[in-house]
């Protein structure tokens, strides 16, 4: 309490604080008054000060004599445990793991053949709450799907936490089936421990799939090994801490594998692969990319081991030399589809004696790319020897040449479809002389950048006819212009399906020939990036195959106006898709679009599509069968106007 000072003359009390000078008066009389008023307010104020000290000296009295709560809190890991074991069902499993992560924990370390007898095989809904340590919903789960069969983690989402109180829930209802891990959390990621969870609740798990999970090593795959012995499908990716002898344990406690993917895993090598061949008699598919350390000696046990049920091969960026590909063509009797890419150490002999090995009966399909040892007499052998082969595909394949392909298709007895990507040395007199020798089975074509397919200057005398072609693909090869296109049409009378996209230098001139030479009634085209033809050949394409026509695609052909629409409006009545991507359509168009009673469009594209305004959004709100609409880039469209479509077709999945 400050101190005060009256002076003789009666001034102020120039002690007292400034916001207090008011309250006094001049005069010893008035400061008498004053000090007996501030003594009996701090009286007062010490009273009740007193009275609420004494309250909660009362309160906590009482407090401190009440015996304390019980709570299951205070019980060793080991009581607990038996606690949550023994709890009813799957709803109050769940419950229990929101309580906290030791709880979570505990739940997440029971197998599901510790489970108390009480234990119901009904499960809750999965809980959606927004605590970091509890399970939430996969929004990419269908309602109407199990959610406990097949769960997937993704990129953050991907902790321990949230993949144990996945695997608890999904206990209830006999564990999960099918489960994937793509990415992991960049603090907090997965790790062994969220594995162990999985495969203690999980005995029926039957597909894992962990991408670019670098924090699980080779405890969390023995841990799946031993407690899911029924898994069938392992795919490792991006996971640097796996080595062989985590391969291993999963090849020891899971012998019903039946397909087995490993990409860019540098501690998996010929070790784990041995251990697979021998223990696991019933795999169906293989598929390694990009393993530094898989060499010949493990593909080779692998192949020799599973011999009778290996059917799928895919062999991608390894070391492995000629022996390899030896060992697979002669063990390789179940092999019906094979894939090989970027195996710079395969010569032309491996493809060869592949071939020559005669193991090879039911080869379907294989694939072929960047590998420097596909020659002409590499793919005439496997047309020889392989007298299954039904489908070819090459890509970066710069020793094949015409007369290679020309062999290939007179020995492919039962050759359906062809798929050229990238190789160069082939031109159009190649291909014409495949479609001469082809066989009458033959009903796909994709010639895909190759730049040496191109016009010729003088075509043959007798031109091929290729009536069983059905499915055409000339893509991306910009030499391939109108008097090429013209030979196409003239040889393929019965085509369906044809793919032009990126022939810029294709006009209405050899596009006409092509239309009016179809004789069994175009259902697909794809004119993507034709930017020379117009509305005359689309008008002639509606009016000659529109009673069959139902898919088409003309994005980025700048010449097709409302023309086009118009006669797509009166000729198609079974067209489901369109795509007029940064075409020069307008209002009009579409309006004829929407007028059209018979038609049954699903999926129309308008992106870029810039002289369409919002007057088209009353014709598009008519269109009651549309079920995709892609509007971006269409500025002329405000964001109120799309609203409104969203909410008068709100059945629509509408891009804006």
């Amino acid at each position: 309490m400050p101190a005060f000072r009256a002076y003789g003359d009666g001034g102020c009390l120039v002690s007292a604080p400034a916001e207090l000078s008011g309250m006094f008066c001049r005069g010893a009389g008035g400061v008498v008054q004053v000090q007996q008023q501030r003594k009996r307010s701090l009286v007062a104020a010490s009273a009740v000060a007193a009275a609420a000290a004494a309250a909660e000296y009362v309160r906590a009295s009482k407090k401190a004599r009440q015996p304390a709560q019980p709570s299951l809190d205070a019980l060793p890991d080991e009581c607990l445990f038996e606690v949550l074991r023994r709890l009813p069902g799957g709803r109050e499993r769940a419950d229990s793991a929101c309580v906290s992560r030791r709880w979570l924990a505990l739940l997440a370390s029971i197998r599901a053949s510790e489970l108390g007898h009480h234990a119901t095989t009904t499960a809750p809904p999965l809980p959606d709450l927004n605590e970091e340590f509890v399970m939430e919903d996969d929004s990419s789960s269908s309602p109407a799907a199990d959610p406990a069969v097949e769960r997937a983690l993704e990129g953050k989402e991907a902790t321990d936490i949230r993949l144990a109180a996945m695997a608890v829930v999904a206990g209830s209802r006999g564990g999960l089936e099918r489960l994937a891990v793509r990415g992991s959390h960049p603090a907090r990621g997965v790790t062994d421990q969220g594995l162990l969870a999985v495969a203690r609740a999980s005995p029926n798990l039957r597909s894992l799939a962990l991408w670019n999970v670098p924090l699980v090593t080779d405890a969390g795959l023995a841990e799946i090994a031993a407690g899911c012995p029924k898994l069938e499908r392992l795919d490792i990716t991006a996971c640097p801490l796996i080595t062989d002898k985590g391969l291993a344990a999963v090849a020891q406690g899971c012998p019903d594998l039946v397909s087995l993917t490993m990409e860019s895993c540098s501690g998996l090598g010929n070790d784990g692969l041995r251990a697979v061949g021998r223990c696991c008699a019933r795999l169906q598919a293989l598929s390694i990319k990009n393993c530094a350390h898989v060499g010949d000696q493990g593909i080779s046990s692998l192949v020799c081991s599973a011999s009778a049920t290996l059917a799928k091969i895919r062999l991608q960026g390894l070391n492995i030399t000629d022996a390899s590909l030896a060992v697979i063509g002669y063990y390789g009797k179940a092999v019906t589809d094979l894939t090989l890419a970027r195996l710079a150490a395969v010569g032309e002999r491996g493809f060869w004696v592949m071939a020559n090995a005669n193991g090879l009966q039911n080869l379907r399909c294989i694939s072929v790319t960047s590998c420097p040892g596909v020659t002409d007499l590499a793919i005439v052998s496997v047309a020889k020897f392989c007298s299954s082969l039904k489908q070819l595909c090459l890509k970066k394949c710069e020793h094949v040449s015409d007369a290679g392909l020309k062999a290939f298709a007179e020995s492919a007895k039962l050759l359906e479809n062809l798929q050229l990507e990238e190789c160069n040395r082939v031109t159009l007199v190649g291909v014409l002389a495949c479609l001469v020798n082809c066989s009458q089975k033959f009903r796909a074509l994709s010639l895909v950048k190759c730049t040496g397919v191109k016009d010729i200057c003088a075509a043959p005398a007798r031109l091929p006819v290729c009536k069983s072609l059905r499915f055409l693909t000339i893509k991306d090869c910009p030499g391939f212009t109108d008097a090429s296109l013209a030979v196409v049409g003239m040889i393929c009378p019965q085509l369906e399906q044809v793919d032009l996209s990126g022939l810029g230098e294709v006009t209405d001139s050899g596009l006409l020939p092509l239309i009016t030479s179809s004789e069994s009634g175009l259902v697909k085209v794809d004119f993507s990036g034709c930017k020379n033809i117009t509305d005359v050949a689309v008008s002639a394409l509606m009016k000659a195959h529109g009673k069959s026509i139902k898919q088409v695609s003309l994005e980025g052909c700048s010449k097709i106006t409302d023309a086009s629409l118009f006669s797509i409006s009166e000729n198609c009545a079974e067209l489901a898709e369109l795509d007029l991507s940064n075409c020069m359509i307008s209002d009009s168009g579409i309006a004829s679009l929407a007028a059209a009673k018979q038609f049954q469009l699903r999926v129309l594209s308008l992106f870029g599509c810039t002289n369409v305004t919002q007057r088209s959004v009353p014709f598009l709100g008519n269109m009651g069968k549309l079920e995709g609409l892609n509007l971006q880039f269409c500025n002329m469209i405000g964001d109120h106007s799309i609203a409104s479509l969203e909410k008068q077709l709100w059945w629509c999945d509408i891009l804006a």
